[in-house]
């Protein structure tokens, strides 16, 4: 089989450049217009501007509905044209010479024109790359649909394909050796990879979910059997048995609760409802109640000098910010400041802000932080799920935002998500 590459990639492009030209006319052909309109507009204005200053200078007034004008030649040339005003009986007020004064207004007006046409010209070949710059993607797609047109596919590239998919390296990456096929086989590969990726993920998640689980279930279990064994007669075992299960079932359903709202944010059932929310009144809020859950800790407000207003799901920012004060309480001890911020960032992005004075992480905590069920070996002796922050990812993901993350060990955390 022939293929010509350079065909192949010159069909589409000439196709582009003469959409572009096209384009780039129909706007040259939209400005002209526009600028005969104004520049007719202003020679209009221009002489009516005119007849009213002469009319103010010869007669001392101007009165739109109480004289007669008229443009009038006595030789009939239009050199000798006059600006004549009467008045309501038909005496004449005033007579000035309009021709020459129309004149020049017209040559002023057609040297402005001029030079917008000037202007217009020197404006094309950076109208023209615009317009081929935004063709660009429609000019790739073009031109990967005509190569696509081109190769004649025969029974035994098919079955070449079939063959490599079949026979696999163990990695799971095909080679077919064929020029021809190379974009097939890098989407091929592509897809197998992420397929591999999601499969990994996908057990993992499994696997330490089921981890997380085993626990709260075999303390369950554990106490149940106490229960069983003392609890009817020994009031000691039996209240404790009782708070213990109590604690742990609480602690699986949150757990639960939280593998739920992940699943369903992966799947796309989880859609959000936006609205103008108003960040200061969020994150006031938020203050406000944490000093009704949280006694332990000292808070204090940073507010923004101005109102910041944005489009988002209220619940659900509300709901990530709540997993950062959480934390921060949870990793700060007892009577250790915690702020609560919010504002603008140097290029005016706004963003909540919440910091500690607790344990911090290390750089390689940092960047794991957001994973699911990651936690530090510093944070392992704090009861959680290893969940909350993964959540809060989702939800700030969802909303085009991100994260910005300083901490250092033993001085506390500073943790910003900064909004689109």
């Amino acid at each position: 089989m022939s293929s010509n590459p350079m065909q192949n990639n010159v069909r589409p492009s000439k196709k582009m450049t003469s959409i572009a030209h096209h384009i780039v006319g129909q706007i040259s052909l939209a400005k002209t217009k526009v600028y005969l309109k104004t520049d007719l507009l202003m020679f209009i204005l221009l002489n009516a501007g005119w007849a009213y200053m002469k009319e103010l200078e010869v007669i001392g007034e101007f009165s739109l509905f109480n004289h007669n004008r008229s443009l009038y030649s006595e030789t009939g040339h239009l050199s000798d044209i006059c600006y004549r005003v009467f008045s309501t009986d038909g005496e004449m007020l005033m007579s000035a010479e309009f021709f020459m004064i129309a004149f020049r207004i017209a040559v002023f007006v057609a040297a402005l024109f001029v030079l917008q046409m000037i202007g217009l010209m020197l404006s094309l070949p950076i109208v023209f790359r615009k317009a081929h710059r935004t063709l660009r993607p429609i000019r790739e797609i073009a031109e990967k649909a005509d190569e696509l047109n081109r190769l004649a596919f025969s029974e035994d590239k098919f079955r070449h394909i079939e063959d490599a998919i079949e026979h696999a390296d163990p990695e799971g990456t095909i080679n077919l050796n064929d020029r021809d096929l190379l974009g097939i086989e890098q989407a091929v590969n592509h897809l197998i990879a992420r397929l591999q990726d999601s499969y990994r993920q996908q057990a993992r998640f499994v696997n330490d979910a089921s981890h997380e689980l085993r626990t709260p279930i075999a303390v369950i279990r554990g106490y149940a059997g106490m229960l069983e064994r003392w609890g009817r007669s020994d009031e000691k075992v039996l209240d404790e048995s009782i708070a213990a299960i109590s604690n742990e079932a609480e602690h699986m359903n949150h757990l639960v609760e939280q593998l739920l709202f992940l699943a369903r944010g992966d799947s796309g059932k989880t859609v959000l409802q936006k609205e103008s929310i108003l960040l200061n009144e969020l994150m006031k809020e938020i203050y406000e109640e944490s000093f009704l859950i949280d006694e332990e800790h000292p808070y204090r407000f940073r507010d923004a000098s101005e109102l910041i207003t944005i489009d988002a799901d209220r619940t659900l920012l509300k709901q990530a910010v709540r997993i950062l004060v959480d934390n921060a309480a949870k990793y700060t001890n007892k009577n250790d400041e915690i702020i609560l911020g919010v504002g603008r960032t140097e290029d005016d992005r706004p963003y909540l802000m919440v910091q500690d004075t607790g344990i911090g992480m290390t750089q390689t905590d940092v960047e794991h932080m957001f994973e699911r069920f990651y936690r530090a070996d510093e944070a392992r002796s704090f009861q959680g799920t290893g969940l909350g922050l993964s959540i809060a990812k989702w939800i700030v993901d969802r909303h085009g935002g991100h994260f910005e993350v300083v901490s250092r060990t033993e001085l506390g955390t500073r943790i910003m998500i900064v909004l689109s």
